[in-house]
């Protein structure tokens, strides 16, 4: 009989979480004003889910130039922060502790988002996707190259993005390097064709992340970052596996053992990947022996597998998505075991409450035992 440890507490490098939840980071696209800004309404939200033991919020764009869909809170300005600080202080005040995800689309983007300007990556390449635009979904474009001023620029803009989001108050940030977005774009062959210091070699494809781990480094405490990758991602965000995938992802994660970090925030496969050579087919079970520290595993997890991969010792905490969009009191269903709420997928990404923050808690009676 498994353990029920998904509800023990957790250390987390000195953070105290109350379970081994984790809401994972999700786009809900509210901040539908002109400065892309966190308001009451995503306060309310995040304030709704912090029973988790961690919450991670949905990507934050670093940069004017990190853009890639509408909508989406960002942290690159003074008024940014303060939207945040809405967010961080109500999931305090109910005892939770929040994470921001520091989020640069790169080549996933378009210029209709970006004052007309082409979108910025390792290589001058199209990912053949669509994204997300006032006008609803537009086919991408060929990306710019990015100049290594523009890479440095990326890395200051992650440092300064870390900086605001210590400002806004938040316990810790995430860096996004995982769903095809711009630093997962380094590492593979198929979107990075680049020859200098961030291409070719494995080391030089990976470079970018530890240069922005080495930046933060300097601006606040490593045990505050965690790093978020997904390396069995094919056919989808314009990305495809290539023979060195699975060699690029074992060198960044023993690499990462370097670091004090929070966590390694895994995802098992989006798609269908069996019989592929080129895929890891259990992600948590393949990089557990290579990582030391935690690690966070998300994909498709319910009450009993997520108590399995902890049981089994392959995660450390297990990070549910979608389940958290339509259940807010997700901790206290799966205590009572009880049934969940079904997500309406037509309001994942448009504005206001419904869809939002008006899914429905369990009655305050059903509770009481816990």
């Amino acid at each position: 009989m498994n353990k029920e440890i998904l509800f023990e507490s957790f250390d987390l490098k000195g953070l105290q979480l109350k379970n081994r939840v984790v809401m994972a980071p999700m786009t809900r696209s509210r901040s539908d004003n002109p400065g892309n800004v966190a308001t009451e309404l995503t306060a309310l939200y995040y304030k709704q889910r912090s029973s988790a033991g961690l919450i991670i919020t949905e990507g934050t764009y670093v940069s004017r130039d990190a853009v890639g869909a509408i909508n989406v809170p960002a942290i690159y300005t003074d008024e940014q922060v303060e939207g945040w600080k809405l967010v961080t202080n109500a999931v305090h005040q109910q005892g939770g502790k929040i994470f921001a995800q520091l989020w640069h689309v790169g080549r996933l983007s378009h210029p209709d988002l970006l004052n007309g300007e082409l979108p910025l990556a390792p290589s001058a390449l199209n990912p053949m996707a669509q994204v997300f635009t006032f006008e609803g979904f537009k086919d991408t474009v060929k990306a710019r190259k990015m100049t290594l001023e523009d890479i440095q620029k990326t890395i200051s803009d992650f440092k300064n993005a870390a900086i605001n989001a210590m400002k806004a108050g938040f316990d810790g940030v995430e860096l996004h390097a995982a769903n095809g977005y711009l630093l997962h774009q380094f590492f593979n062959l198929y979107s990075n064709t680049r020859q200098d210091q961030y291409g070719g070699s494995i080391e030089n494809r990976a470079r970018i992340l530890f240069d922005i781990l080495d930046e933060l480094q300097t601006i606040m405490d490593i045990k505050q970052v965690g790093v978020r990758l997904n390396p069995s991602l094919h056919g989808i965000q314009g990305m495809m596996l290539d023979e060195e995938s699975i060699a690029v992802h074992n060198y960044i994660v023993d690499k990462l053992n370097d670091y004090d970090l929070a966590y390694l925030h895994l995802t098992e496969p989006f798609t269908d990947i069996s019989g592929n050579p080129l895929a890891i087919q259990k992600v948590a079970k393949h990089f557990r022996p290579i990582y030391k520290g935690t690690l966070i595993i998300n994909r498709g997890f319910n009450k009993e597998t997520a108590n399995q991969v902890l049981n089994d010792g392959d995660a450390d905490l297990v990070a549910f998505g979608t389940p958290y969009i339509a259940n807010p009191d997700l901790v206290e269903r799966f205590k009572v075991d009880a049934p969940l709420n079904q997500p309406d997928s037509s309001t994942f990404y448009t504005p206001g409450e419904k869809g939002y923050t008006d899914y429905p808690s369990l009655p305050e009676k059903s509770v009481s035992i816990l």
